[in-house]
């Protein structure tokens, strides 16, 4: 017997009921030979996390633009604390830990540079619109493996879909990243905030820190808890009325005090001027953006806006600032 298949008889012997086997996933879009000792979705986590979409999470802004001290979140850090967060609660659900794995370390891989500000930048420029979590799918579908997509199954591509506030996962392990997701920014953008001196303990009001706890490992605990005792045994992932209510009091006071704060966000708007302005010339000058990306204009009939759009959401942040240095910034003259 091969060792992934081992690996799915013990799925259906220890995993919760409402868990999504390895053995019942739809597939994927493209079939293949199973790998002999790694599940469907255990291939699948490898896939994103070898992936060069994921590698470039590590110089994306989370909340702070080009953060200079070193313990500042980043994307790649913000993805990493989610699929630990998410993990511990698959674990504790008796649920699928490497969907809920892999779900959890592709759900951000289309995140733009200058976070929600270059999300929002691409929005309104875009014919088409942007959004995130659309443009995660893209990557893994069309945009990874010089076109040809990692080929996912499908609980993966609808847990990377779906991570949103809008829709609902249709798997367990989905919703699991989906709340997760909430939490883990919540927690770790909080930290980063009294860290950076832009808000305090003291700021937090104190009926939150009096049910959710003193401090941001407490908080953190008191949310992970909550979910797993509502959740257990449940065929759907809940918190208590009274703990998620707070959780998105959390959010709204993080929304006040931080996210919206000038101190924090004020480079903001230079971002967004700067990723309009590149979004500009490429959409006039395709052919700039290099072979791989104009091909897909002229022979593989893709709209030249939406091209425009995958180039500039997979820069980083110091990628971007260099090619508009490069574009808008005059050089220096000297003759050697």
């Amino acid at each position: 017997m091969l060792i992934r298949e081992e690996l799915e008889i013990r799925e259906k012997e220890t995993l919760s009921p409402f868990a999504c086997l390895s053995a019942d996933s739809r597939g994927r879009s493209r079939p293949e030979e199973p790998c002999d000792i790694r599940t469907c979705y255990m291939r699948d986590r490898d896939r994103i996390v070898h992936s060069k979409a994921f590698r470039r999470l590590k110089d994306k802004t989370q909340v702070f633009l080009s953060p200079q001290g070193d313990h500042y979140r980043t994307r790649m850090m913000h993805t990493l604390e989610v699929s630990q967060t998410a993990r511990t609660v698959a674990r504790c659900l008796r649920l699928n830990e490497d969907l809920v794995e892999a779900i959890a370390l592709g759900h951000d891989l289309g995140h733009t540079p200058f976070g929600h500000a270059g999300e929002r930048a691409l929005n309104d420029v875009s014919p088409d619109g942007f959004v995130h979590s659309a443009q995660s799918l893209r990557i893994v579908d069309s945009l990874e493996k010089e076109g040809r997509g990692l080929n996912l199954t499908a609980e993966v591509r609808d847990g990377i879909l779906n991570h949103g506030t809008k829709d609902q996962p249709s798997t367990l392990e989905g919703q699991v990243v989906r709340l997760c997701d909430k939490i883990a920014y919540v927690h770790h953008d909080t930290d980063d905030g009294i860290r950076a001196g832009l808000i305090s303990e003291g700021d937090i009001p104190a009926s939150l820190r009096q049910l959710l706890g003193e401090n941001t490992r407490a908080r953190l605990n008191t949310f992970i808890h909550d979910i797993v005792r509502e959740s257990r045994g449940q065929d759907h992932i809940s918190m208590s009325p009274l703990i998620g209510e707070a959780l998105f009091d959390m959010r709204d006071f993080m929304f006040r005090h931080l996210y919206t704060n000038p101190a924090a966000k004020s480079e903001e708007i230079k971002a967004d001027r700067m990723l309009k302005q590149l979004y500009t010339y490429y959409t006039t000058y395709p052919e700039t953006m290099g072979p791989e990306f104009f091909r897909m204009i002229t022979e593989g009939g893709e709209k030249t806006e939406r091209v425009v759009c995958d180039y500039i959401s997979g820069m980083t942040d110091q990628y971007s600032i260099a090619r508009y240095r490069e574009i808008f910034v005059p050089r220096s003259w000297s003759k050697y």
